[in-house]
C-alpha cells in the first residue's frame, strides 16, 4: 500500500439520503485513518471529501460503491484533487 497522501472529492447519487449513509461513511473513513467531511446536497445526493493515504482512499472508494445495508447507490463521481491542510478526523457537515 502506498503511503502517499492522496485527497478525492466523490458525489454519491442514488438512495443515500435518509439511510445512515453520512454516518456510516464517517465511520468507514475514520477507520481508515482519513479526514475530511461528508454532507447531504439538496438535490438527493451525498457529497463528501477525503484526504489520506492512498491505499485507504482506494478502499474507502470500493465501500463508497456499495454504501450501507439500506442505501443503493446508482453512481459515484470521484474525481482526485489538491490536497489540503490536515483537518484531523472526517466529519458530517449539515
Amino acid at each position: 500500500m502506498s503511503d502517499t497522501i492522496k485527497r478525492i472529492e466523490a458525489v454519491v447519487t442514488g438512495k443515500v439520503q435518509g439511510v445512515a449513509f453520512r454516518y456510516h461513511t464517517a465511520l468507514q473513513a475514520n477507520e481508515l485513518g482519513l479526514e475530511g467531511w461528508v454532507r447531504n446536497n439538496r438535490d438527493g445526493t451525498v457529497h463528501l471529501e477525503a484526504q489520506g493515504k492512498e491505499g485507504s482512499l482506494d478502499k474507502f472508494i470500493l465501500y463508497l460503491e456499495r454504501g450501507p445495508i439500506h442505501a443503493k447507490v446508482v453512481k459515484l463521481d470521484t474525481k482526485r484533487i489538491d490536497t489540503g491542510e490536515s483537518s484531523g478526523r472526517f466529519r458530517i457537515r449539515h
